[in-house]
């Protein structure tokens, strides 16, 4: 079959695109069956720690948002709880013990977010409770904030089987609620712990050793990606602890300025 001039261009198109993908360590992406064409929307883009005392935090206004209100704004994190409810919204629920939904405070300077339950996050109801979640809580200690201090949750409220990444229908399902937590917070910073969390409210495929340090945008607030504690787990070198601990500086200064705290 003879391939048409606007095909042609098409799939080179698509292959300049998975070229570039690839450049940046990109090497998955899932793939689900398209809706039919509709009007192309314009796409906008995104526009070192020592350890110290526990610095009282206060809430202040963000600067910068977005003129648009953020998803959920004026909910409370109860309503969205009760909301979810005892969600069977995807095919996670079949397995799941315990709905994950998030805890810490709903005036969190910070919120992190992470991928998805594990085994002792689904049976216990709390994230960020197992090995990785004690490292995580480490790594918030050593910046001078508590875990009752900031926000802590999933792109997904359920453990995807086998601990194995979120599928991307299981993440569109969850995603509204996540969207109305971060919405209902307003926090000063987002950190997005590893590449799926990243991924997902970046909107596109990132590769988090690319990305980690560099500031991103979520709906006005910023957003800094770094690798995930279970990455950390797995890869306990002297070049990814500093990596995160540089990271990590850089959320604290940034909360201090923004609140007036330096």
């Amino acid at each position: 079959m003879t391939r048409s001039p606007e095909r042609t261009a098409l799939l080179r198109q698509v292959r300049g695109a998975l070229a570039e993908l690839l450049a940046e360590g990109v090497d998955y992406v899932s793939v689900t069956r398209a809706r039919p064409p509709a009007a192309a929307a314009p796409s906008v883009r995104a526009p070192s720690v020592q350890t110290g005392p526990r610095t009282p935090i206060a809430r202040a206004p963000i600067q910068g948002r977005l003129d648009l209100a953020l998803p959920g704004s004026g909910e409370t994190l109860e309503g969205i709880r009760a909301d979810l409810g005892e969600c069977t919204r995807c095919p996670l629920h079949r397995e799941r013990r315990e709905i994950v939904f998030g805890e810490g405070s709903p005036d969190a300077p910070v919120v992190f977010v992470g991928e998805g339950p594990g085994a002792e996050e689904d049976r216990t109801g709390r994230p960020f409770v197992g090995r990785a979640g004690e490292l995580l809580t480490r790594m918030i200690h050593a910046i001078g904030w508590q875990r009752d201090d900031v926000y802590i949750c999933n792109i997904v409220k359920c453990r995807p089987p086998g601990n194995r990444d979120p599928a991307l229908d299981e993440v569109a399902t969850c995603r509204p609620f996540l969207d109305r937590q971060l919405g209902s917070i307003r926090p000063t910073v987002i950190v997005a712990l590893g590449r799926p969390a990243a991924s997902t409210l970046l909107g596109r495929p990132v590769a988090i050793t690319k990305l980690r340090g560099l500031w991103q945008e979520w709906n006005g607030i910023p957003l800094m990606p770094t690798f995930h504690p279970a990455y950390l787990l797995r890869n306990y070198t002297r070049e990814t602890r500093q990596a995160v601990w540089d990271d990590l500086r850089a959320v604290r200064a940034r909360v201090d300025e923004t609140l007036g705290q330096g």
